[in-house]
């Protein structure tokens, strides 16, 4: 039986620590759904299946979007203020997966949701494409973010935490003087 998915980011581990996790927390969620429609094919709307699709649903819709919107604030920015053309592009497009990712998730999330309280109306064909272009989606995402983006973003930090040491041992040293 899958685990219940954290609903929860550890804010206790570094930025990009914590956003890698979230990853492997997504990729789980796309697992147990996979597992929801192997349980929905076999067994219909259980109460296993529906507490598989509210766990799901409220990952998605809780972690899932504030992942987003993280890297939008912390990773995105240090690699756009490089001036780096081709960099630029790809935030580009990891902004541009990050809608259809959204709006891939408008039309899931109402499905799931049904199932969650137990509905039956839902159609679990159209179910499962849904799913598979959602975890398609994910999937070329995170291998890009974790490719390119964050080893990138993660590097130009650490220059620029550099300099600032550098700085300031400059500063404290002519003080000194």
């Amino acid at each position: 039986m899958a685990r219940p998915l954290s609903l929860r980011a550890d804010r206790a581990l570094p930025p990009f620590e914590r956003l890698e996790g979230t990853h492997q927390r997504m990729m789980l969620a796309l697992q147990q759904l996979d597992e929801l429609l192997q349980r929905l094919d076999s067994l219909g709307v259980d109460d296993r299946a529906q507490t598989m699709a509210l766990d799901a649903h409220r990952f998605f819709e809780g972690v899932g979007r504030t992942h987003h919107e993280d890297e939008e604030r912390h990773v995105f920015p240090v690699l756009l203020a490089s001036g780096d053309e081709p960099l630029a592009e790809q935030v580009a497009q990891l902004r541009q997966d990050h809608g259809w990712i959204e709006q891939n998730w408008r039309e899931l999330s109402p499905l799931l949701d049904a199932l969650a309280h137990g509905h039956t109306w839902v159609d679990v064909d159209l179910l499962r494409s849904m799913i598979e272009v959602f975890a398609q989606m994910h999937h070329a995402h995170i291998a890009l973010e974790e490719s390119m983006a964050y080893p990138e973003a993660r590097r130009r930090e650490a220059e620029a935490l550099a300099q600032t040491a550098q700085r300031r041992a400059h500063w404290v040293q002519e003080a000194a003087a």
